[in-house]
């Protein structure tokens, strides 16, 4: 009796609907478990921590002076510990360490360091302790004990804080000003003289000999040449006068060390900050990761290089993918023979899809990069030549790789829906009169146009994350430039970029800093995944605008 219940039951199709619904909720568990780990570990590491000053016992004994801030707690076995050298009193099965960040890179060689949490003694938080973020070296932590503007000592007591603060203020409001100059204005200069130039050399290969054509191109060159020297004579004002103010630091191993401003980006207390202004400090990182430019090997700053390159390569690439993929579904549904050669040509489509990535770079080095580029500059740009223009990996074939790489998607998917469309649509259209293009155009590709926008946002949350393909033909580590600029063409579509998986992966795997750039790796990829996520809900607000405009498509 039982075995017939049983058997009934495994007959019902309950057991695989439970099957079903555990592993989703797995997967689901999982997900969001990624997520909020993620989450944690990358929006925590902007909040101000707080940093102590106590006395270390050294294993020899030595007792040390640390100021630092805890990043982390571990707690290991006796025996553990006690392989790493550690000494510690008999009896004691567990006991806790610390990874302190110390900053003070450039006097004691690391920024972070591992202590035994027994070890410290006299713990203390005093109040005056500066944190420094500095251009180059990492943080700096001690005391401020004296400001100096060409050598002499300009401010003391309590004035001493205020005082840096406003001259702070002033030094960021130069940066912000020489920055200008070099990259908007300067960079700006060359690149008119480098079209000049280029200009010159067409002119020459081309067998041209008036005198008045080379004279106007002379002319302008005078004049941008003299606005070069008037900038680079600003810019050496600018460099004077930041170079003017440093500041004296007493740090924990008992040495003063004196540093020009123009190194700091910011100093806080932590230890005086209240809550309000520790959320204040909070989110001026936030602002700075999202905005700024990275440095100190991207383990520092922001990565808005990063940001905008993988938004516009994705934008590219789904303005070339969703043309190639719809043609070529269109063509294998409503036009191709269907026979043999169509079904293999459908087989191979799919199979197309589970090519490794890596593979479609080196395609789109070979064939993109080498032999479309190198035509190009050689058909369009033979006076840039042998420096190469598009012969080189840049946005365009980037973004031309991850199309070819998930075109299969985008034809799969339109097919689907094209196969969904009702044949008496089709000939209710040619029975009033209108021709298989026109019925294609302005009744089945409008009602199938929920199915393109679905293979698109898979193309594109797909592409979005590709790192392999994009390591050979177009992204670099650090990026002298945008894409996008106030340079004529303006979209440089020959230009390298930065990209977020990139980044990641360089950050995360090439850093030769890795305490500092664990955070910043879970911070980049929460950034990653949320621009994924926004990018497919406008793709599919869109999509579901055109099923509501078209909902014959689900009939």
């Amino acid at each position: 009796m039982k075995e017939t219940k049983l058997k009934d039951w495994v007959r019902s199709g309950s057991p695989w609907i439970w099957l079903n619904a555990s592993a989703m909720s797995i997967s689901m568990i999982s997900v969001i478990g990624l997520l909020l780990l993620i989450g944690v570990r990358g929006l925590g590491h902007f909040w101000p921590s707080d940093v102590l000053q106590a006395g270390y016992i050294e294993r020899q004994g030595k007792v040390e002076q640390i100021i630092g801030s805890i990043e982390e707690v571990e707690t290991n076995t006796a025996a553990y510990l006690r392989q790493l050298g550690y000494t510690l009193p008999e009896g004691i099965e567990t006991a806790d360490r610390y990874l302190m960040k110390l900053g003070n890179r450039d006097v004691t060689g690391r920024d972070f360091r591992w202590v035994l949490a027994a070890s410290l003694q006299d713990i203390r938080y005093p109040p005056d302790i500066v944190v420094v973020e500095r251009r180059e070296w990492g943080n700096q932590y001690g005391m401020l004990t004296g400001l100096k503007e060409h050598g002499q000592a300009v401010a003391g007591g309590t004035d001493l804080w205020t005082e840096l603060q406003r001259r702070l203020a002033r030094t960021l409001a130069l940066h912000k000003e020489i920055d200008h100059i070099e990259k908007v204005e300067i960079g700006g200069v060359n690149y008119q003289i480098e079209r000049l130039r280029l200009d010159k050399r067409r002119l020459e290969m081309d067998g041209v000999t008036d005198p008045q054509a080379f004279a106007d191109i002379t002319s302008r060159r005078g004049q941008l040449q003299g606005k070069y020297k008037k900038l680079t004579d600003r810019l050496a004002i600018l460099n004077q006068a930041i170079k003017s103010d440093s500041y004296v630091m007493h740090t924990a191993n008992g040495k003063d060390v004196e540093l020009p401003l123009a190194k700091m980006v910011r100093a806080y207390r932590p230890n005086q900050m209240s809550l309000l202004e520790k959320t204040g400090y909070y989110f001026s990182k936030l602002r700075e990761f999202i905005f700024d430019d990275p440095r100190e090997a991207n383990t520092e700053g922001g990565v808005f290089p990063a940001i905008f390159g993988t938004v516009l390569m994705v934008l590219i690439m789904a303005l070339m993918v969703t043309p190639f993929g719809v043609v070529a579904a269109v063509y294998l549904h409503e036009y191709a023979h269907q026979g043999l050669l169509t079904r293999i040509i459908r087989i191979a489509v799919n199979n197309l899809a589970g090519v490794p990535s890596v593979v479609y770079g080196v395609f789109g080095l070979g064939f993109f990069v080498y032999v479309i580029g190198g035509r190009i500059d050689q058909l369009f740009f033979p006076e840039a030549l042998p420096a190469p223009t598009f012969g080189t990996p840049g946005l365009l074939w980037s973004s031309l790789t991850l199309a070819i790489l998930t075109v299969p998607v985008v034809i799969v998917a339109t097919e689907e829906g094209l196969s969904r469309i009702p044949n008496a649509i089709r000939e209710g259209s040619l029975a009033l009169g209108a021709t298989k293009a026109e019925t294609l155009w302005r009744t089945v590709l409008p009602m199938a146009s929920p199915a393109i926008m679905t293979g698109m946002i898979l193309a594109v949350a797909r592409a979005a994350g590709e790192v392999a393909p994009l390591m050979m033909v177009g992204v670099v580590k650090l990026a002298p430039s945008l894409p996008l600029d106030g340079n004529f063409p303006y979209l440089h579509l020959e230009r390298k970029f930065m990209h977020l998986g990139f980044h990641i992966y360089d950050v995360g795997f090439q850093s030769p800093n890795v305490e500092a750039a664990r955070p910043l790796v879970y911070s980049t990829s929460l950034l990653l995944v949320i621009i994924i996520v926004v990018l497919n809900l406008a793709a599919i607000r869109i999509r579901n605008n055109l099923r509501e405009k078209y909902h014959a498509t689900e009939h």
